[in-house]
C-alpha cells in the first residue's frame, strides 16, 4: 500500500521568492539596516581598540617624559588616540598664558586650561559615540518593522480564506509561512546591534574616564607648577 508523501517547501529562499511586494519590501528594509549596522560594528570596534591601544601608549609616554615639549614632539603618532588629543587642547590653552606671564600662572589661566581640557574631551566623547545611535534604532526599530510585515502578511491570508471559502491547513500554512519570516529577519537584525550597542558603549563610557582621570591629573600638574613658580623670587636685576 502506497502512501502519499506530503510536499515539502525547498526552504526559506523559495518562500521568499514567493512573498508578496510588501513583504519582499519590508525584508530589504531589514536587510539594509542590518547590512549598514554590521559596517558600524566593525568600523567601531576597529577603531575603539586602536585608539584604547594608543591611548596607553601616550599615556606611558606621558609619565615617563621629562617636559611638556618632549610630550608634543611625540603626539603625532597618535593620531587616534582622545587622550592625546585632550593633552593638544589643554597644552594650546597653555602656551596662550605661559607666553604672556613669565611669574607663573594664575588662577584664570587654570581656569581656563581646565575648560579647554574638559572642552577637549567632550569633543572627542562625540567623535567616539558618532554613528552609534544608529545601532541602537535598528535595535528598536528592527523588530516592529518585521512584525508588520507578520501582520501584512497574515492579513494577506484570511482574505485567501475568505476568497477561497476554506480554512484547511493547505490554505493558511503558506501565508502564515510567508508572514513569520519577517519577525524572523526583524529579530535577526536587532540582537547583533543591541549586544553591540552595549559593549561599543561600554567602551566609550572606559575611555571617557579615561579622558576625564586625565584631565584632572594634568590640570593639577599645572597647577602644581604654577605654584612652584610663583613662589620663586624674580631673580636679581629682574622688577
Amino acid at each position: 500500500m502506497n502512501v502519499s508523501t506530503p510536499v515539502v517547501s525547498n526552504g526559506v529562499f523559495e518562500l521568499i521568492s514567493q512573498s508578496g511586494p510588501m513583504a519582499k519590501l519590508v525584508l530589504l528594509v531589514l536587510v539594509a539596516a542590518s547590512v549598514f549596522s554590521w559596517g558600524i560594528i566593525l568600523a567601531k570596534s576597529r577603531f575603539l581598540k586602536r585608539a584604547m591601544n594608543e591611548n596607553a601608549e601616550f599615556l606611558n609616554i606621558f609619565w615617563n617624559s621629562k617636559s611638556i615639549d618632549e610630550i608634543m614632539a611625540k603626539c603625532d603618532r597618535f593620531n587616534l588616540s582622545p587622550i592625546a588629543k585632550v593633552f593638544k587642547g589643554g597644552v594650546k590653552e597653555l602656551r596662550r598664558f605661559t607666553e604672556k606671564e613669565s611669574r607663573g600662572l594664575g588662577s584664570e589661566a587654570v581656569d581656563n586650561i581646565g575648560r579647554a581640557l574638559m572642552r577637549s574631551s567632550n569633543s572627542e566623547v562625540g567623535h567616539l559615540e558618532k554613528h552609534v545611535g544608529w545601532l541602537a534604532t535598528t535595535a528598536s526599530a528592527t523588530p516592529f518593522i518585521g512584525l508588520f510585515g507578520t501582520v501584512w502578511g497574515i492579513m494577506n491570508s484570511f482574505q485567501n480564506i475568505g476568497a477561497s471559502g476554506s480554512a484547511n491547513l493547505a490554505v493558511v500554512a503558506p501565508g502564515i509561512s510567508e508572514a513569520l519570516i519577517t519577525t524572523a529577519a526583524g529579530i535577526a537584525a536587532a540582537v547583533p546591534a543591541v549586544i553591540a550597542y552595549n559593549h561599543i558603549t561600554s567602551q566609550i563610557k572606559r575611555m571617557a574616564i579615561d579622558m576625564d582621570c586625565f584631565t584632572h591629573d594634568m590640570l593639577n600638574i599645572v597647577q602644581r607648577s604654577s605654584i612652584s613658580n610663583s613662589s620663586n623670587p624674580p631673580a636679581r636685576g629682574q622688577s
